[in-house]
């Protein structure tokens, strides 16, 4: 037992040293101590002469119907355990997971808690999470925020990049470099479209995509940029 607590001690302190995630440790390092007791119970009854064959199917018995019975607890389990050891994302990052946008506030060993921009908690079983595309938007630490905004055929396109040049520059949010694209992506039914493209710290993502799509609106409107509607021209032939 000395022993088996000796081993457990080292494998504790080898899992502190190299980093690993402390809610993972205690787990882990319960699981190996009841493991090497167990063990240590079963080698002293042979040792006595006492037959242990029976234990250890009566053992392997129990361990088999647990482990169905907690088959999908299990399997989050140990994908949590993978998450918090090899960290695709830390609390604090803004990720997408399923589809699921939203801050990490917790990574616990069965679920993932998001708290999402509306102010919703969603928790993601983490074998969902590890069997899915995990997208991690704050990984960098800049991301670029990407927009599109459309004005009129009639508005002069220079003068329309000029204004949302200025918007940008007036951001303290956005970055200097890399430099904001500003780009005609597109000559739609009703609309020339830009793309927009301002990069950023990624804590400051939800705040320039709100900043951008509220100035440039208050921007074209000041300088006499509109913005259309979905529309159709009808043309109808003279009679006679």
């Amino acid at each position: 037992m000395w022993l088996a607590n000796w081993l457990t001690g080292r494998i504790r302190a080898a899992m502190k040293s190299r980093a690993v995630d402390e809610h993972v440790v205690p787990f882990i390092a319960s699981i190996i101590s009841v493991g090497l007791k167990v063990m240590v119970l079963l080698s002293v009854a042979g040792m006595f002469g006492i037959e242990t064959t029976s234990f250890v199917a009566i053992f392997s018995a129990l361990a088999f119907a647990i482990g169905l019975a907690l088959q999908g607890s299990l399997g989050h389990f140990a994908s949590g355990v993978l998450i918090l050891i090899f960290k695709p994302y830390k609390v604090g990052d803004l990720v997408n997971i399923g589809g699921n946008i939203g801050d990490v506030e917790e990574i616990q060993v069965f679920n993932t808690l998001l708290l999402t921009p509306d102010g919703k908690r969603v928790i993601i079983p983490n074998g969902v999470v590890t069997g899915g595309v995990i997208i991690n938007i704050s990984g960098p630490g800049t991301i670029r925020v990407d927009m599109t905004f459309g004005i009129s055929y009639r508005d002069d396109i220079d003068r329309a990049r000029k204004v949302i040049q200025e918007v940008a520059d007036g951001c303290p949010m956005v970055l200097k470099t890399p430099p904001i694209d500003i780009l005609v992506s597109e000559l739609a039914d009703s609309s020339v479209n830009f793309a927009v493209r301002p990069w950023c710290k990624s804590e400051h993502f939800w705040d320039v995509y709100f900043y951008m799509h509220e100035h440039i609106k208050k921007a074209f409107d000041k300088s006499g940029v509109s913005i259309p509607f979905p529309q159709m021209d009808v043309h109808l032939p003279k009679a006679g």
